[in-house]
C-alpha cells in the first residue's frame, strides 16, 4: 500500500480542510437553519455526487479524491453529503449506469439537489437473506407492468417519494435471471405502507415499513435497464470509493466520546478509567478500529489498481457491526442506573445517543446482510471454501 498523495491530491485535501474550517461550525452551534445552507454550499462545490460524471451534474472526482473528501468530512464530524442517502448511494449510480437519457434527466438533478427521497424495495417476508428468491410479481400488459406482492423492512417508505423496486418479471427463468427493476412513484394507486415499530423506535427502528402492492400499474418507461437485468443492477455500482474508511472514522470519533464518558464515570466508587476491565475493552476497540482502517486501506489500494474483489466489503461489515454493538453496551455499563433514562432531559447523558445505538442494533447488524451471510460470502467467494 502506498499512502503518499500526489501534489494534486494534497492540494485537494487542503482545499477541503480550508472549506471546513471556514464553513462548518462546531456541532453544538448547528441549528435548524444550518443544514439547508450547508447542503447548498457543498452542492455548489459539486461535492454531492462528487464521483458522478460531470455531464450529469456530478463532481467528476477520482477515487482518491473521493476518499480524501469522505475522510476529511468524517474527521470534522460533518453531516452527510446530501439529504437523500439512498438516492446518492444506490439509485443514482444505477440510473447513471443503466438509465435512459430521459430517466437521467428526470431523476439525477432531483437527487443531487435534495429534492428526492428514495427507498429500496428489496427484502420480502418469505425469502430471508436470499434476495434472488424474491416473489413480488410484475406482469407486462401492453405499455405497462401490473405489480402485485409485498416488501418488508423497507427503510423510509413512509415518507419516500419513490421506490427502487425489484420485481420478478419471468417466473420460469432461473431465479437470478427473472428479476427486473422498476422506478415507481410512491403515490401510485395500489401502494400501501404500514409502519414496523420495534424497540429502536425513534432511531433506525422507526424507519422500517412493510409495503404492499395491489394491482399497481407502472409504465414500462419506468423500468431501469432491460427486462431481466435486475440482478445485475443490484450487484453493480458506478466506480465508487468502497474502502469503509468513513465507518472507521466514525468509530474513531465514537471511541473518543467513549473515552470521555469513561473519564466522567465511576465504577465501584473509583474512576472508570482505573478499572482494568474497562481499559482492556477500550484497548480492544482501538486495536480493532486500527485493523479495520488498515483493511480498508488495503481495499482502497486494490480498487485503485482495478482488482477489488466485490466481496471485500464483508470483512469490514462484520467489524463495523460488532464494534457498534459492543461500544454502545460498554457505554451503558459506564452510565450505570442513568442508562435507564431514554429520551430528553437533564437525566439523559450524551442526549441518549448510546441508548439509541444499543436499541437500534437489529437494523445495524441485519441491514445489508446478516453476520452469517457475510461469513458465508467471505468463506465461499474469498477463501474458496466448499458450501458443504
Amino acid at each position: 500500500m502506498d499512502f503518499n498523495l500526489t501534489p494534486e491530491e494534497e492540494a485537494f485535501r487542503r482545499e477541503v480542510r480550508d472549506f471546513l474550517a471556514a464553513e462548518l461550525p462546531p456541532p453544538k452551534q448547528r441549528d435548524a437553519a444550518f443544514m439547508p445552507e450547508w447542503w447548498k454550499k457543498i452542492r455548489a462545490k459539486r461535492w454531492i455526487g462528487f464521483s458522478w460524471p460531470e455531464e450529469v451534474g456530478g463532481g467528476g472526482g477520482t477515487l482518491m479524491q473521493q476518499f480524501i473528501l469522505k475522510d476529511e468530512l468524517a474527521r470534522a464530524r460533518a453531516p452527510l453529503l446530501g439529504s437523500d442517502y439512498t438516492g446518492l448511494h444506490w439509485v443514482g449510480p444505477a440510473i447513471i449506469q443503466f438509465g435512459t437519457p430521459a430517466q437521467k434527466a428526470r431523476y439525477i438533478p432531483e437527487i443531487l439537489d435534495g429534492q428526492s427521497i428514495w427507498c429500496t424495495g428489496y427484502s420480502e417476508p418469505d425469502v430471508g437473506s436470499d434476495l434472488a428468491a424474491l416473489q413480488c410479481r410484475a406482469v407486462r400488459e401492453g405499455d405497462s407492468y401490473l405489480v402485485n406482492g409485498q416488501k418488508i423492512w423497507t427503510s423510509l417508505a413512509h415518507f419516500a417519494k419513490s421506490i427502487f423496486l425489484m420485481v420478478r418479471t419471468d417466473a420460469d427463468a432461473p431465479k437470478h435471471d427473472g428479476i427486473s427493476c422498476l422506478l415507481v412513484p410512491m403515490d401510485t394507486p395500489g401502494i400501501e405502507v404500514q409502519r414496523v415499530h420495534n424497540m429502536g423506535a425513534g432511531g433506525y427502528g422507526d424507519m422500517l415499513n412493510q409495503v404492499f402492492f395491489n394491482d399497481v400499474r407502472v409504465p414500462a418507461e419506468l423500468r431501469l435497464g432491460a427486462e431481466g437485468q435486475g440482478w445485475e443492477i443490484i450487484c453493480s455500482a458506478l466506480q465508487s470509493e468502497r474502502s469503509g474508511i468513513t465507518e472507521v472514522n466514525r468509530h474513531e470519533t465514537s471511541l473518543e466520546d467513549l473515552l470521555d464518558l469513561a473519564a466522567r464515570s465511576e465504577r465501584n466508587g473509583r474512576p472508570a478509567l482505573e478499572d482494568a476491565s474497562v481499559r482492556r475493552k477500550l484497548g480492544s476497540f482501538e486495536t480493532r478500529i486500527e485493523a479495520m482502517r488498515l483493511n480498508g486501506m488495503r481495499a482502497l489500494t486494490r480498487q485503485l489498481r482495478g482488482d477489488l474483489h466485490p466481496s471485500e466489503a464483508s470483512i469490514n461489515k462484520l467489524h463495523n457491526c460488532d464494534l457498534l454493538v459492543e461500544m454502545s453496551e460498554l457505554a451503558l455499563e459506564l452510565q450505570g442506573s442513568a442508562a435507564s433514562y431514554y429520551g430528553s432531559g437533564e437525566a439523559v447523558l450524551d442526549k441518549g445517543r448510546w441508548q439509541l445505538a444499543a436499541l437500534s442494533w437489529p437494523a445495524t447488524v441485519i441491514g445489508g446482510g446478516t453476520p452469517n451471510v457475510q461469513k458465508n460470502i467471505i468463506a465461499e467467494r474469498m477463501l474458496g471454501l466448499p458450501k458443504d
